[in-house]
């Protein structure tokens, strides 16, 4: 039996740190102990694999899940999946979920005093192709209030989930949008120190990806490892306080 190849730890200063005190669920759930670094076995690196047979073809789109058009900016999501050489992680399933176009989710805990669409559920998965792509065609979310201090909003994002070749692997993130002026106000995004890996949250738009009289397009990839990877949330700091 060939021997077991573990997975590649963060490289420091890639991500945030468990407790970042502004946002305030991390004070209550970060740890206060120092972390165990478990070996890797085969049960961490093996499966599971998420094949084309188990995704929805129609579930790239979440603006054709229902009998009618939702409101808001019709947007493009796309980019590639890679590692820090620039090759592609092909054929892993890939998440997203967001607020609608007044900044509410379609959860019973969000009671945020705005409207929900009736045709606009906020999830949506893919499958990338083999040299990493996804594509998405969405609502552009806004920005919405949260219980973290006096008059917080949370900056527009779309959560994103990659799964890789194992749970092990899965990263969670947030993509932001370029410009938006509550990226200072926002103790998520200022979590991470580090001005390049906020900026790599950034989607930019893209003009190739817009499509004639119909949406703007943007681009954004993730980086799965190395000094650029793509910040992902640590699941020791909790959930947003709606």
């Amino acid at each position: 039996m060939a021997p077991i190849r573990p997975y590649r730890r963060y490289h420091p200063g890639t991500q945030p740190e468990y407790l970042h005190p502004p946002y305030i669920s991390s004070q209550k759930r970060a740890p206060s102990q120092p972390l165990v670094h478990l070996p890797h076995t085969i049960s961490e690196i093996t499966g599971p694999v998420f094949g084309q047979e188990l995704i929805d073809v129609k579930a790239f789109d979440l603006t054709r899940q229902h009998s009618g058009e939702p409101l808001g900016e019709r947007i493009i999501v796309s980019g590639r999946v890679i590692d820090e050489d620039g090759r592609p992680l092909s054929h892993t399933l890939v998440e997203v979920w967001q607020a609608n176009s007044a900044g509410r989710y379609a959860h019973a805990i969000d009671q945020h005093d705005a409207p929900l669409d009736p045709n606009f559920t906020g999830c949506g998965h893919t499958i990338t192709d083999a040299e990493g792509r996804y594509r998405f065609v969405t609502i552009k979310p806004g920005a919405y209030p949260w219980q973290n201090h006096y008059n917080a909003w949370r900056a527009a994002h779309i959560h994103f989930s990659v799964f890789g070749p194992a749970f092990a692997t899965r990263l969670i993130t947030q993509m932001y949008f370029p410009g938006d002026p509550l990226f200072a106000l926002d103790p998520i995004y200022q979590s991470i120190t580090d001005q390049k890996a906020r900026d790599r949250l950034v989607a930019g738009y893209d003009h190739d990806v817009t499509t004639h009289q119909w949406a703007t397009g943007y681009r954004w990839d993730i980086v799965l490892t190395g000094a650029a990877r793509t910040p992902i949330e640590n699941p020791h700091r909790g959930a947003e306080h709606r």
